[in-house]
């Protein structure tokens, strides 16, 4: 990559993260230190099944916590550098916390700096589902769980080879699972 291309690249990230400060969908008080799974009873948490769920939001809001519920179906965004996966470099599967999901293998994460966890590729093509988003005054992808549809990000086309893509999620809608030796 060129020096024009970091620079858009930071201020991409700069702009994203500003925007997820200052806007009324950041996250507030968020903690990284808190677990990513729920403590509520989620009966449609499974790690193994991917059939397509059609669950309500308003059957999402009685069990996800306030914070996952704005990140996962208001399409929230957790503030740069808080989220406890984003400088994380265990080695292991990150599922969705909403649903169980698989969605990334930690090979496939790389450090982008921009404050957020980033993947170059999904763990399998129907992991997630991607749609337009035009919000903000910014033209982005967002990337949906493939199996509830929640908020999990933004794709871009500034990631490294060999996909060139940067999957910049947020860590309150992933769970990590480390590989066993």
């Amino acid at each position: 990559m060129n020096f024009s291309t970091y620079k858009l690249i930071f201020i991409g990230c700069f702009c994203t993260n500003l925007v997820a400060s200052c806007s009324s969908s950041a996250v507030p008080g968020n903690n990284k230190d808190a677990p990513a799974a729920e403590s509520k009873e989620n009966p449609y948490y499974s790690r193994t099944d991917t059939t397509k769920l059609d669950v309500t939001d308003a059957e999402w809001k009685k069990i996800l916590s306030d914070e996952m519920y704005h990140v996962a179906r208001e399409s929230g965004t957790e503030r740069a550098f808080t989220g406890k996966y984003w400088d994380y470099a265990g080695i292991g599967t990150y599922y969705c916390a909403v649903c169980g999901n698989a969605l990334f293998k930690s090979d496939g994460k790389f450090s982008s700096e921009c404050g957020w966890p980033s993947f170059f590729e999904t763990i399998r093509p129907n992991a997630a589902t991607y749609k337009e988003d035009k919000s903000y005054n910014m033209e982005r992808v967002e990337v949906n769980c493939g199996r509830c549809g929640s908020h999990l990000g933004h794709l871009f086309d500034d990631g490294p080879p060999p996909t060139y893509k940067r999957y910049c999620m947020n860590s309150i809608v992933l769970e990590f699972e480390p590989d066993v030796k």
